[in-house]
């Protein structure tokens, strides 16, 4: 009767063993999984920063482009309109 005891608790004492190690490995595995995504998150966060950052920025060189374009063209105006007078002052 006792060997059966023994037996009995081995059994049970090897199925909660086996469930506590299951169940820890099952947390590690979790909280692993957790930290890749967060990580996974954080530099997706980042790439989206950057790309906000660079749109601003082209932006701000389409401004530029713009504004020397206008400037180029009263440039080209002035500059017409002065040999425009050389011409008159040679003739």
């Amino acid at each position: 009767m006792l060997t059966a005891i023994i037996s009995v608790t081995a059994a049970i004492s090897g199925i909660v063993l086996g469930w506590v190690g299951k169940t820890k490995a099952y947390k590690a595995e979790v909280v692993q999984e957790a930290t890749a995504d967060a990580s996974l998150h954080t530099d997706v966060s980042y790439i989206k920063t950057g790309i906000l950052d660079i749109r601003v920025d082209l932006r701000d060189i389409g401004r530029r482009m713009d504004d020397f374009s206008e400037r180029l063209t009263r440039v080209e105006e002035s500059a017409k309109q002065a040999h425009k007078r050389l011409d008159r002052i040679e003739e």
